[in-house]
């Protein structure tokens, strides 16, 4: 399982939310770059970079800090916050992204996922599955819509998709523990990918999303309050200290 650690942006500096809470935010660095050029050092074998001014706003914001993250890296960087049109998910492409994430636009604009599966690749696309109490959030999670999470899941499997990330809204930034069983329940039920996120506290956790058959994990505060560190996580997501 892959381990990926995660650059949140908001105002060009590296965050995390607590609970998606943009009134509860702690800022870890004001130098995301070099936060990205450590998490390459110490092994990451891809990076996740969110804009959440892009994700409330519908635009990112923080474009320049993630071209230069991008470029300045060697290994992929998938991207997502506020890619809501075609032209949006261009402009990362054409700044290096290997993949973006699509979150509101899935269900507001599935067309548009169904798009880039067609004209980048299914391998480029990931769609947010940001669910709270079972139903899916959009809008940098500011709304709750009446959706299903596995209604999603099945509308996009026929539009091509083939890589999710879940994330259980209610736990993340908050290091409790991962929804195991919702991420297990994903990869049963569908042949995707499953990418999970929110809650992760301890290699345990990494462990037990090993079991789960996720594709991946996607680490934020953990690493940055170094409840544990990247190659530690890296080695038990491998299996190798299992």
């Amino acid at each position: 399982m892959e381990v990926i650690p995660a650059i949140d942006l908001k105002s060009g500096l590296c965050v995390r939310l607590y609970q998606g809470d943009y009134q509860q935010e702690t800022v870890f660095s004001d130098d995301p770059l070099s936060v990205a050029l450590a998490w390459q050092e110490q092994g990451a074998p891809r990076l996740h970079l969110v804009d959440l001014d892009g994700a409330a706003g519908g635009v990112p914001v923080n474009l320049d800090v993630i071209t230069s993250i991008i470029q300045n890296l060697t290994i992929p960087v998938q991207v997502g916050g506020g890619i809501r049109d075609m032209a949006t998910a261009e402009s990362l492409f054409a700044a290096g992204a290997a993949r973006v994430v699509i979150g509101t636009a899935a269900v507001e604009e599935p067309s548009l996922v169904e798009d880039l599966c067609r004209k980048h690749g299914s391998q480029r696309v990931i769609v947010a599955v940001d669910v709270k109490d079972g139903l899916v959030a959009i809008k940098g999670w500011l709304e709750t819509t009446g959706v299903n999470a596995q209604d999603l899941v099945g509308r996009m499997a026929l539009l091509g998709v083939r890589r999710i990330l879940y994330t259980d809204i209610s736990r993340d930034g908050t290091l409790t523990e991962p929804n195991f069983e919702a991420n297990a329940d994903l990869v049963r039920t569908t042949d995707m990918a499953v990418l999970a996120s929110g809650g992760i506290a301890t290699l345990d956790h990494i462990r037990r999303l090993v079991d789960t058959g996720a594709e991946g994990a996607i680490l934020g505060r953990a690493l940055y309050t170094e409840a544990f560190s990247l190659r530690e996580a890296i080695e038990v997501g491998s299996g190798t200290n299992h």
